[in-house]
């Protein structure tokens, strides 16, 4: 008896292949919606509120926030490099560029967090809650940072989402139960990482620089 090598309501491999990808791109377009209205929200505060805005702005840790974005970058590029090698049938270098991934997606949550602790002990909390707004009593400066803590606080929780994700899909990969038949299952994870990166591109002039 023939092993399939594509679930039973799927016509053939490609199909499957097809099916998947579509599904994911429809995923991301939603995820890109959810997006899409927290910036609306910012555009709408800094226009209301330039002054407030920029001096939030002012208070953010540029250093942090760009050496975080060059850590996504890097990760976007060893995730496309282990779907590159997943595809030449190269499955333990496209583990081990998975295992990169997974390290700089970890180094960019722990700054995160570290930028976090940094805000709290300044007194900058969400709501406009803290001393820090007591001593710049700018109006609309809660706002700033409300967005800011939301906004940034969802892309970390699908930075973490990714990094589970990614940590399934090496190790089937690297005990070969994904082979370059199968190389959709990593490139739409590959994709949702994507997304996390392109996100964290707009947040990053945003909240950082602008």
């Amino acid at each position: 008896m023939t092993e399939l090598t594509h679930a039973a309501h799927f016509e053939s491999r490609a199909t499957q292949a097809h099916a998947a990808r579509f599904g994911m791109w429809v995923f991301l377009s939603s995820e890109l919606l959810l997006f899409a209205g927290l910036f609306a929200l910012y555009a709408a505060g800094r226009v209301a509120h330039p002054q407030a805005f920029a001096e939030g702005i002012a208070h953010s840790t540029k250093t942090i926030g760009s050496v975080n974005t060059a850590i996504l970058l890097c990760s976007s590029t060893s995730v496309a490099l282990a779907v590159e090698c997943l595809k030449r049938g190269r499955q333990k270098l496209s583990a081990g560029a998975l295992g990169i991934t997974l390290l700089l997606g970890a180094a960019f949550l722990a700054l995160k967090l570290t930028e976090y602790a940094e805000h709290f002990r300044d007194g900058i909390f969400p709501g406009g809650s803290g001393h820090f707004f007591a001593q710049h009593p700018a109006h609309g400066l809660a706002l700033f940072w409300t967005l800011y803590f939301l906004t940034t606080g969802l892309h970390a929780i699908h930075v973490t989402v990714g990094l589970v994700l990614l940590s399934l899909t090496a190790r089937r990969v690297s005990q070969r139960r994904i082979d370059p038949t199968r190389a959709y299952s990593l490139h739409n994870v590959a994709l949702y990482w994507h997304l996390i990166d392109l996100i964290w591109i707009f947040l990053w002039p945003l909240y950082y620089l602008s």
